[in-house]
């Protein structure tokens, strides 16, 4: 099952049978709303220069894009939180597929504004062989664009879900960053972009194989 479909079959359910029905249109209208600003176009898009970013992993090890464009390009998901059931399916998904990107000569890391516990969590339940990167207040999100502010209503909703940012990202902005994937080349510039102000749509993790391979033909 392609990831799309996965996404639509637990959208699905959750739609039908989990949210009410107003909760439910809030999520569509406040997503419409976030697609609307344009701020997706705005973000960083391919032959633009990337962000340099030195982050923790979950386990406190300092993590830098310099030290790994070393060794090839990075493939990079920017991941809202072990909170958002879009999100861990989507993570499972380029697992599936991580044994392929990297033998393309890829290195992945995910990037979250959770803290490093939660980033911990998330690895173990999505059994990721990679990074989760710790983005301290969202400044690699900004940088690369994609970080936003929930409005008043959805947050109100998410609270209803337990869903307490500040608790979760340990600090107080009710902010995440867009579902995002880059593939940064070894020249420091993107080479792929797909951003998703719709957090229920996703590409599947295939289309990064050709970004990668066209990377690989020019070593």
């Amino acid at each position: 099952m392609k990831l799309q479909e996965k996404l639509d079959a637990f959208k699905s359910h959750f739609e039908s049978k989990v949210a009410p029905r107003e909760v439910v249109e809030l999520f569509h209208r406040t997503t419409a709303e976030l697609i609307a600003t344009g701020q997706a176009e705005r973000s960083l898009k391919v032959g633009d220069v990337a962000p340099v970013f030195a982050l923790s992993d979950a386990q406190g090890e300092r993590v830098s894009s310099e030290a790994l464009l070393e060794r090839g390009p990075i493939v990079v998901v920017f991941y809202r939180g072990v909170w958002c059931p879009y999100c861990n399916i989507d993570l499972q998904a380029i697992e599936e597929a991580a044994d392929e990107l990297r033998s393309s000569g890829a290195n992945l890391v995910a990037i979250s504004m959770q803290t490093a516990q939660n980033s911990l969590k998330s690895q173990r339940q999505n059994k990721l062989s990679f990074p989760i990167l710790v983005d301290e207040g969202g400044k690699t999100a900004d940088a690369f664009g994609i970080r936003f502010r929930l409005q008043d209503d959805l947050i109100a909703a998410y609270k209803g879900f337990d869903v307490e940012l500040p608790v979760i990202n340990g600090e107080p902005s009710w902010t995440l960053p867009m579902p995002a994937r880059y593939v940064i080349g070894q020249d420091g510039k993107i080479a792929y972009a797909e951003v998703s102000p719709d957090y229920t749509r996703r590409p599947d993790p295939s289309e990064i194989v050709p970004a990668l391979r066209r990377l690989a033909s020019l070593v």
